[in-house]
């Protein structure tokens, strides 16, 4: 009899119930009656306070369009996973004790950079666990593509281009904030695809000069408008130089509720042009998966059986070049997947004329 838990951690994305439908369908079809499968709520915290349930055939139909996690997911920071906090828990031993009290072959863990982190921390403790790459951001080092990337560029591009009628119409310079914290891979194709003028992502830091060049260049080429895809880890050339230290220190007392709002205060300024600020937040992880993530997150999940079946732990499922393979958790954990700054499609955006703030 096998006995697989799953769980998916940390921010929600589109295509995490059809990767959880994925595995659950594939071992019913591979062991029949001789598995059973627990499903772990709200992520690492469920596994810490012992929080799961025994899952049937069911419960894995009917979910394939379906957004978010039927899991539910929660945020467990891995740098506070070995702290011993007021409850006095030691919350590896306790994920460890109860993954031994469910007597599981095997944990699937769906997650992205931090969760792949903690992760990799209980296969360092002796536990049998595969992991599914999601994001919506694209950066999880290993892999080509992630699950979720491709319905939040659909969402973020469609946003892009539904504010092209209004900016026009009113001659504005309109800036959408695409998500993309520490990487720019979602910014950067949502605003190749949605036809944006100017695009920010944080391996590129902006000079606000440079951006109202490029604004005025746009003028004189009597265009009416002007779109910025910024992400909202943008960093100027000033901040780039900061430690790490000094630019929280710097954030942390901006008075704008995001960049986006001080680089339109910046450009107003100096061109005396009116700026507008659109934040799609979270609706780019909401909502139902794309076909082309309902596809990878079944591809995952259906490989992530066959590492079950072959005993093959302490993987994440990949894919490279087109092909799912397996990539161990020693290598993934702790890196960064970030967008390289000669990369081919930055090249053509520059020869489209589309601009990035830095020359």
């Amino acid at each position: 009899m096998k006995r697989i838990g799953i769980l998916t951690s940390g921010g929600d994305c589109q295509g995490l119930n059809a990767a959880i439908r994925a595995v659950g369908k594939t071992l019913y079809e591979r062991f029949g009656n001789d598995v059973e499968i627990f499903g772990i709520r709200d992520g690492y915290r469920g596994l810490i306070q012992g929080d799961y349930y025994a899952m049937t055939p069911q419960d894995f139909s009917g979910i394939l369009t379906l957004g978010g996690t039927i899991l539910g997911t929660s945020r467990q920071p891995f740098k506070q996973i070995r702290i011993i906090g007021e409850d006095q828990m030691d919350k590896v031993a306790a994920m460890k004790s109860n993954y031994k009290k469910m007597r599981l072959d095997c944990l699937v863990i769906l997650g992205g950079n931090g969760t792949h982190k903690t992760a990799n921390l209980l296969r360092e403790e002796g536990l049998n666990v595969i992991t599914l790459p999601k994001t919506i951001d694209n950066d999880l080092w290993g892999t080509d593509m992630t699950f979720g990337f491709q319905s939040a560029l659909e969402i973020a591009t469609n946003v892009i281009d539904c504010i092209h009628t209004t900016a026009d119409s009113h001659s504005r310079i309109f800036i959408v904030e695409v998500m993309g914290h520490k990487v720019g891979w979602l910014p950067l194709f949502a605003g190749i695809a949605g036809g944006a003028d100017i695009i920010l992502i944080p391996e590129i830091p902006y000079s606000i000069d440079t951006l109202v060049e490029n604004i005025h260049l746009k003028d004189n080429l009597k265009k009416r408008f002007c779109i910025l895809a910024v992400a909202e880890g943008a960093i100027s050339v000033e901040e780039s130089k900061m430690t790490k230290k000094e630019f929280k220190a710097s954030r942390s007392h901006m008075p704008y509720p995001s960049i986006s709002y001080r680089i339109a205060r910046e450009i107003g300024e100096r061109t005396g042009r009116e700026i507008r600020v659109t934040v799609p937040g979270h609706f780019q992880r909401g909502g139902s998966p794309c076909p082309a993530d309902r596809v990878l997150a079944t591809r995952f999940g259906t490989a992530a059986v066959n590492l079950i079946s072959e005993g093959n732990f302490g993987n994440m499922v990949a894919i490279r070049n087109g092909q799912i393979v397996p990539v161990p958790l020693s290598e993934v954990a702790g890196r960064l997947k970030t967008v390289p700054t000669d990369l081919e499609v930055i090249q053509s955006a520059r020869d489209l004329g589309i601009h990035f703030g830095d020359e």
